[in-house]
């Protein structure tokens, strides 16, 4: 068996990895999921060093629409400064809502992101490191921020700002199928797309208001609970224990101020992100919050 891979009767890399990194665009950026499933982790008796990577716009294609402010960073620019300085056991990267572009589907936008999700996995291969790729969560066309921002297909342009309005059913269903056919390639694959999607349809049987995120594209603290139960439950098999919110306070303290020492200290290409404390520093202040 590749040794890069987990089967279904051995651990997930998520329980043996001391120490993990998470990439991933702004969702990840955010780190509530991260931090949910490093204090979930730290119940289960595990205490991997967690470093949390998310780069908001960032994506895997080097695509950006036109009227973005700057090109979207591509992960590929800081992707081996960060696995030689951080040294990861394994990488949880999750890629895919700003690869679209937030146009209709395009099948030379498709094959390139293809081709940059299989560059990720060949670099964190050939660095030893395992890989867990993760769906891109669903967009949502119904989020109450959203509705004045849809566009159609004939519209002569597509942003963050004027997104497709199939987007999600159209172009990141197909992204999200893609990174589930990769299950040979990396050690796991997370499907984040259709539970939260099918979560979604359900709660709105009962409240049509309810929703996750208000622009469609930034989910919200309850967003990321249930983003990181959903990874937890595919990657564990078993559902995500409660977690104490104290627990998840400390983890969440510790995270903002270690987080973007290390965007920092790795080095980027996006404008516009507050530089962090020294790694030095911001590894003693994070020290310091029991």
């Amino acid at each position: 068996m590749d040794p890069k891979r987990a089967s279904a009767g051995e651990a997930s890399p998520l329980l043996t990895a001391n120490r993990i990194l998470f990439l991933g665009d702004s969702i990840t950026a955010a780190r509530d999921y991260v931090v949910d499933l490093q204090t979930a982790l730290g119940l289960h008796g595990h205490t991997p060093e967690i470093i949390a990577l998310g780069l908001p716009s960032e994506g895997v294609t080097g695509l950006s629409e036109p009227p973005h402010p700057f090109p979207r960073p591509d992960v590929t620019e800081r992707l081996t400064r960060a696995l030689s300085k951080i040294k990861p056991d394994l990488v949880i990267a999750c890629y895919g809502m700003n690869d679209g572009i937030y146009h209709p589907f395009s099948e030379s936008r498709f094959i390139q992101y293809q081709k940059g999700i299989h560059s990720l996995i060949d670099k964190v291969n050939a660095f030893g490191a395992q890989l867990i790729l993760l769906t891109p969560p669903p967009f949502d066309s119904q989020a109450p921020g959203i509705k004045n921002k849809l566009v159609g297909k004939n519209s002569p342009v597509f942003s963050w700002t004027k997104i497709y309005e199939n987007y999600d059913s159209e172009v990141i269903a197909r992204y999200a199928t893609f990174i589930l056919s990769l299950k040979s390639r990396v050690a796991q694959v997370a499907d984040i797309h259709t539970p939260i999607n099918k979560h979604m349809v359900e709660k709105r049987t009962i409240d049509p208001d309810y929703h996750l995120s208000n622009d469609g594209v930034h989910i919200n603290r309850d967003g990321h609970r249930l983003m990181a139960q959903t990874i937890y439950q595919a990657l564990l098999r078993q559902p995500l224990p409660k977690l104490p919110s104290n627990l998840v306070k400390k983890f969440q303290s510790k995270q903002n101020i270690l987080a973007p020492a290390w965007l920092t200290h790795i080095g980027h290409t996006r404008p516009g992100v507050k530089a962090g404390l020294s790694l030095e520093e911001a590894k003693e202040k994070a020290a310091d919050i029991n």
